[in-house]
């Protein structure tokens, strides 16, 4: 997406409002800390010479960020230098070593996505024996090697047994419920996205921090900045965003929610929005978007004054979202078709397929349901060619997808079950049974009902994940 230097000005105003209004509900953030997980990504070079990379890896190696001025409402426990080491263990790891010695300062804990902060608390998992060693030891692991982390992280480290002891105790429970609460007992609400496909997260949220509340501060994206979140201590569900009008020119094509192909063509501007009503977001920025159609569906709630607010209903086209991953039907059918071509050779088709974002583990992956036609029961497909398949399937996919497997492993390995034949028709008697019309079925791409899930799994033969990462590297824009 092409951005312009005033830009950053623009989305620096609307990050300067947001602990103001955080602080009409919750006083006292001036007297503590932030423990927010931030890292940067790889960033390349277009043809042309320009900076290519992702939105928020601009904005923290940016003036606006590093030399920021002294708030006391934002100050956050990782160091700059751990921010932006490109490394994402190296930076988790010392971002996580700082929060452990402040951990009583600490009011709130975030990250960008919800999963962020589930990555987090999984690293914490498999990492603490390592933390509580060098608290104690008042040293820094060998696997941390960026020489500015190592030279910011030696005016943090100091010996530490009473804070070892505890973080080794608390981290060999085998229960971790309410986890981030033990460790930061002072924490008073996380701030993370919850809202849209974030929101299959917070239930595994709720487990380790006891239930506390879940702030959503802005609305935002990679092509423009929106607005923000007034009503911060709101509900997930309930959430609503204030539109800034002075962050692009703003324009809403109507969207009919029960027949999507039906909605109006002709534009409505900014003003003339109807309460209940829903819209695709359409704006025209000032670094040379011009009625750039966003893909988010939102619904008016309400106004603000004469600004109107709206709740994110979904992803236009979307069907599986682990991070910050969004993969589409087209996409996922071209996936299937790819990966499908290797069971060619052993006379097997893919009769029907459906699938799932699986938020269970940590970190999330894709779940895939195949049934399959298996022509010569002599020559089927082993289990090694099923593994294939899933890589197959992962190579097919888009490069943030990829990126997340490779670089960031905030996404894991792409997933396939085999089901028994019969499933799938088995699956259209239920949603017959619900009331669906026999004439208009059509096996859906996408599952998260419970009991279409249930008898999915009840059904499966065989489960067979990804035995390698998909190639990825930071690619050149064209």
């Amino acid at each position: 997406m092409p951005t312009i230097r005033e830009e950053l000005d623009r989305r620096q105003l609307l990050y300067s409002l947001l602990m103001p209004v955080m602080n009409l509900y919750m006083p006292g953030l001036d007297k503590g800390k932030g423990l927010y997980f931030l890292f940067v990504k790889s960033e390349t070079k277009t043809p042309g010479g320009l900076l290519a990379r992702p939105v928020l890896t601009s904005y923290y190696k940016s003036d606006h960020f590093k030399t920021r001025s002294f708030d006391p409402y934002n100050v956050y426990t990782s160091p700059n230098e751990a921010i932006l080491c490109p490394d994402s263990f190296q930076s988790m790891y010392s971002q996580m070593l700082c929060g452990l010695y402040e951990r009583l300062q600490v009011l709130r804990l975030g990250a960008i996505f919800a999963s962020g902060l589930l990555r987090a608390i999984r690293f914490l998992q498999l990492n603490w024996r390592e933390l509580a060693h060098d608290i104690r030891t008042g040293t820094l692991n060998s696997k941390i090697f960026d020489s500015d982390i190592r030279s910011c992280m030696a005016r943090v480290l100091r010996p530490d047994q009473e804070l070892a002891d505890f973080i080794e105790s608390e981290c060999s429970k085998d229960n971790w419920e309410r986890i981030i609460t033990r460790i930061w007992p002072n924490t008073k609400y996380l701030e993370v996205i919850v809202t849209g496909a974030m929101a299959q997260y917070i239930p595994t949220l709720d487990y380790y921090s006891g239930g506390l509340p879940k702030v959503c501060t802005m609305y935002a994206s990679s092509e423009c900045y929106f607005g923000l979140n007034l009503n911060p201590m709101s509900k997930p569900s309930e959430v609503s965003y204030t539109i800034m009008p002075n962050m692009a020119y703003f324009e809403f094509l109507p969207h009919d929610p029960n027949s999507p192909s039906a909605g109006s063509d002709k534009l409505v501007d900014l003003v003339d929005v109807e309460v209940g009503k829903e819209y695709e977001l359409v704006i025209t920025t000032y670094a040379g978007l011009c009625r750039y159609r966003v893909g988010d569906i939102l619904r008016v709630t309400g106004f603000h004054n004469s600004a109107p607010q709206f709740h994110f209903v979904r992803r236009k086209n979307v069907l599986l979202s682990i991070d910050s991953d969004k993969t589409d039907e087209a996409e996922l059918q071209s996936a299937v078709e790819n990966a499908s071509k290797l069971l060619n050779k052993f006379n097997t088709t893919v009769v029907e397929y459906t699938s799932y974002a699986d938020t269970k583990t940590i970190p999330g992956h894709y779940v895939i349901y195949w049934e399959l036609l298996v022509k010569d029961p002599t020559n089927a497909p082993t289990k090694e060619v099923l593994e294939q398949c899933c890589l197959a399937m992962e190579e097919s996919l888009n490069s943030v997808y990829r990126q997340g497997r490779v670089e960031c492993n905030s996404i894991g390995a792409l997933e396939i079950r085999v089901v028994k034949n019969g499933t799938f028709e088995e699956l259209m008697d239920y949603a017959i049974s619900r009331g669906a019309s026999i004439n208009q079925y059509k096996v859906p791409r996408c599952v998260n009902f419970t009991p279409i899930m249930e008898l999915l799994d009840s059904r499966v033969l065989s489960n067979h994940f990804s035995q390698s990462l998909p190639h990825w590297t930071p690619e050149r824009r064209r």
